[in-house]
């Protein structure tokens, strides 16, 4: 079997001196704060957000509907696990037509007492809207609330989206690391 290595950023950001905007969503839009109960739409959605992208190369649990419900309940079950600063997106077209999970977040404290941001997934029907920077709004809000000092998070460096929009709000790179990853033919 060979390996691959996957460049990947770590990135923080310094909370204290950061105002966080009221997240705002689009008409039809809502968040749904953490319940143990919805585990599974959470994986869900990580599935469908990521399950073509790069970090699916990187994460090989990103391609399975299963590896991430794995995934999830190996997060939420930590003792470190921030339910509070844990959501997921729904969106209703129509009134009647039933909510449709198109986002989620988690976060943990590390070691070093930050808030550690672990995935943002955004449906890819419903990306360049700014639902990706009002989860992440959502979720800083109460990591600070908790009263950590930084937050952090690791991205691919091939992810260009979603770099971007770490360092339009302040996130800086603090270390660069190499994922090996196994390499898949299909």
């Amino acid at each position: 079997m060979s390996l691959t290595y996957f460049k990947r950023y770590q990135m923080e950001l310094e909370l204290q001196q950061m105002v966080t905007p009221t997240p705002e969503l689009p008409p039809g839009y809502r968040f749904v704060p953490w319940c143990d109960d919805d585990l599974n739409k959470h994986a869900e959605i990580k599935f469908l957000s990521f399950r073509n992208e790069i970090d699916a190369n990187v994460f090989s649990c990103f391609r399975e509907r299963e590896g991430c419900q794995r995934l999830l309940r190996e997060i939420t079950s930590r003792s470190n696990f921030l339910p509070d600063a844990t959501w997921m997106l729904e969106y209703e077209s129509a009134p009647g037509e039933g909510p449709q999970v198109v986002g989620t977040i988690q976060a943990l404290v590390d070691h070093q007492q930050r808030g550690a941001i672990q995935n943002i997934g955004i449906h890819p029907d419903h990306r360049d809207q700014g639902l990706g920077t009002s989860l992440l709004f959502k979720c800083l809000i109460y990591i600070k609330a908790r009263g950590l000092q930084r937050v952090m998070l690791e991205v691919t460096s091939q992810n260009i989206g979603a770099l971007r929009l770490y360092k339009r709000l302040g996130f800086r790179i603090i270390r660069t690391v190499y994922k090996p990853a196994p390499v898949t033919t299909f």
